[in-house]
């Protein structure tokens, strides 16, 4: 494992993201309620 992961990655390239993405989906999380009943799981956003 550790010859695979040393390896310099010659075709990846670093992706920035907007802030407004970022402050979307950091938004978006908060809101997120998962609410799990008798084995069933419910997600409902609480906007």
């Amino acid at each position: 494992m550790e010859k695979i992961y040393n390896k310099k990655q010659e075709n990846s390239k670093i992706v920035k993201a907007k802030p407004e993405t970022v402050s979307f989906l950091l938004n978006y999380s908060k809101s997120l309620k998962i609410t799990k009943v008798k084995g069933m799981t419910f997600e409902s956003n609480m906007n």
